[in-house]
């Protein structure tokens, strides 16, 4: 499975084009502001959009949500259930603090935690990580040992907990119940900053020492 990040606009928001070699179809997951590298790979590559997976809804994971719904209309954005209403709520989604208020397209199709999300032959696991934002969600590629953790776990660090709908003790209760139980030699690939893996960061993460 392939997973190709891109950090994208000043705010570094890693976004991802998912999909395997045998096949042309691709996941996009979240949509952040200035994606044109993103939508290069995918047709440089000849990919084909058949889902676009948000890991949450702050406005730099949806800033071109709207741009990418309309290349693409009929491509099902799927978000996890606590979070939909974030997408048309420029103050639940923080857009309202930047000057640029956001009203993102509806969810097609809402997750919740335990769902298992068909790729072709591949299947990803769909955990419910809140803490950053209600509805935060990993999505886990068992087979490969790579996950999308969004920002819940960053390398040698975690989730900002100071906005309004997070919550520090729902964020570590997320890390250590759906994180850190994975295998060490998981790939992790944050929201922003570097990938690393569940090995390292139950090492090295100053903020999981007990």
């Amino acid at each position: 499975m392939i997973i190709k990040s891109f950090a994208l606009s000043d705010w570094q928001t890693n976004c991802f084009v998912v999909h395997s070699q045998d096949s042309k179809d691709c996941w996009i997951v979240d949509c952040g502001f200035e994606p044109t590298a993103l939508l290069d790979y995918i047709t440089d590559n000849d990919l084909h959009p058949v889902r676009i997976v948000l890991t949450h809804a702050h406005v730099d994971h949806i800033g071109s949500l709207e741009h990418i719904h309309e290349l693409w209309p009929d491509v099902p954005i799927l978000i996890h259930e606590d979070e939909k209403k974030f997408l048309d709520d420029p103050t639940l989604n923080l857009s309202a603090f930047t000057g640029m208020p956001i009203v993102a397209p509806a969810a097609t199709k809402l997750l919740k935690h335990g769902d298992i999300m068909s790729f072709n032959d591949q299947e990803f696991e769909v955990r419910h990580t809140p803490g950053h934002s209600p509805g935060g969600i990993a999505l886990i590629h068992h087979a490969s040992k790579q996950a999308i953790v969004g920002d819940t776990l960053f390398a040698n660090s975690i989730g900002r907990t100071d906005f309004p709908t997070s919550d520090i003790h729902q964020l570590m209760e997320s890390i250590h119940s759906q994180l850190m139980n994975l295998p060490d030699d998981m790939t992790i690939y944050p929201g922003h900053g570097p990938s690393s893996s569940i090995g390292n960061e139950r090492v090295n993460n100053p903020f999981l020492k007990n």
